[in-house]
């Protein structure tokens, strides 16, 4: 299906910024709009953008105009959905923002379990509408992300043992591509292009709308554990987990312990491994499948309760706060001894007060899936451990991203691929571990299909292939 596409312009003239303004039924922000200043701004406050123009699309024509406008303008388009991409995809110096946040459409079946869902939704958002049915589309750990980089990165969450990647719920999606058109992917419908979408990021178009299964997810136990960081409880954390029901998922913190309420006053501030989990399933259960880390060592504190599943939110709200922060992320194979070592060493002396270091057991229904199957190449991988460095100074922005990187290079010998959703800017290479080998090739076939002229180049981006 064709949409309506606006004539081409000529580069080394002006912009016709009126022209494109009058056929949108959306807004468009300029630079002395009032409200540029905050249009303009990303979740990680490290990427302070000017953008010529900030476009906030009311419907699948204002998106299909904005890319034909950019691409026909020469403009770098930066694609935005919740605006957490922690290499600052979702802006940019001189070229066009499409701001998809307001696109918010949600459509709920709950007798087929199914939701169809517009781009601008948030993970909360959409998880506190759905629940209301007592069904749940798995999404990631904080409710603020918008679930339309979440999902097309691939989404590891909270129900990611339970019920596998965002992807693995995703049925269709409406795509429109650089030239203008708006194609629906599915198994049945440009096949080549949904395969590329479940886990090759923006690179194939702007997606529109997704269309999701729900599964039965009402009351879960949830919370946290807060255990002592010694060697003895990492070497144990990793090896429970993934012999723990499917129903838990877990996401541990080497962090420094908040002033939260369950938190006594002598541990604030004091690393600990704060051991966040989900059990998705009966409240006895999970009580069962917990036990076993409290044998670890004598917790520090605990919040462990039945919860609505959206209230896992609540708990990781701090991530929700706008601020300066670099990461860098790898898969492993197992938590050995010498990396426990490496994490420890790191933790006792951060560049940043801040800094935390997460690892996530995984498995369970995200590795029953073939790798093939999809372009998250990455299925059997047991761990994943993420750097992540807040810090308030810009100033001091290279210290931080040295330390983290250093951190990161001690790690990089075990490492066994990168998930695309959390690199920064690292390059091609960098890529490439998250889609080795064949996949990468597959993904710049279906580039080379979709985008030739690589119109959505920011974002982990596949270049198109060389057509033989």
């Amino acid at each position: 299906m064709a949409l309506a596409r606006i004539p081409a312009h000529d580069p080394r003239g002006r912009l016709d910024v009126p022209a494109f303004k009058a056929g949108i039924t959306g807004t468009v922000i300029r630079p002395l709009d009032d409200t540029y200043e905050s249009a303009r701004l990303v979740h990680n406050a490290a990427f302070d953008r000017r953008p010529a123009l900030v476009v906030r699309p009311a419907n699948a024509a204002d998106v299909a105009r904005t890319v034909i406008f950019a691409r026909d303008a020469g403009l770098e388009l930066a694609v935005r959905g919740g605006g957490h991409s922690l290499a600052g995809h979702g802006t940019t110096d001189g070229g066009i923002v499409l701001d998809m946040g307001a696109m918010k459409g949600l459509h709920i079946d709950a007798d087929r379990r199914l939701a169809w869902a517009q781009p601008g939704l948030t993970a909360g958002e959409y998880t506190a509408a759905v629940a209301a049915h007592g069904l749940a589309t798995p999404f990631g750990d904080t409710g603020s992300v918008g679930i339309s980089g979440l999902t097309l990165g691939g989404g590891i969450g909270w129900l990611v043992r339970k019920y596998g990647l965002t992807i693995d719920a995703l049925v269709s999606v409406d795509v429109v591509t650089a030239d203008g058109r708006l194609l629906t992917a599915s198994t049945t419908e440009h096949p080549d292009l949904f395969w590329a979408v479940r886990g090759g990021g923006g690179n194939f178009g702007v997606v529109t709308r997704f269309q999701f299964r729900l599964y039965p997810v009402d009351t879960i136990l949830g919370g946290a554990i807060f255990l002592p960081p010694t060697r003895e409880v990492l070497r144990g954390i990793v090896p429970i987990a993934a012999s723990a029901p499917e129903e838990l998922s877990i996401i541990a913190f080497l962090m420094p312990a908040p002033p939260a309420p369950f938190v006594p006053a002598e541990h604030h501030g004091k690393l600990a491994l704060a051991l966040m989990f989900v059990y998705a399933g009966d409240v006895a259960d999970g009580q069962r499948a917990i036990a076993p880390f409290r044998a670890l060592a004598a917790p520090m504190a605990e919040f462990v309760a039945p919860m609505p599943y959206a209230g896992i939110y609540e708990l990781t709200k701090a991530g929700e706060e706008r601020g300066a922060s670099t990461h860098r992320s790898l898969f492993l194979d197992a938590l050995e001894d010498a990396a426990i070592e490496t994490i420890l060493e790191r933790m006792a002396a951060p560049s940043s007060p801040d800094a935390m270091t997460q690892i996530r057991v995984l498995g369970g229904a995200m590795s029953a899936v073939p790798s093939s199957a999809t372009a998250f190449a990455h299925r059997d991988a047991a761990v994943m451990v993420t750097l992540i460095t807040p810090f308030e100074d810009l100033t001091e922005a290279s210290v931080h991203v040295s330390w983290t990187h250093a951190y990161y290079e001690a790690l990089r010998p075990r490492a066994v691929g990168v998930y695309a959703n959390f690199l920064e800017d690292e390059g091609e290479g960098r890529i490439r571990e998250a889609y080795p080998g064949l996949t990468y090739q597959r993904l710049a076939e279906v580039k080379r299909r979709y985008d030739p002229t690589n119109v959505f180049q920011l974002n982990q981006n596949i270049r198109p292939s060389v057509e033989a």
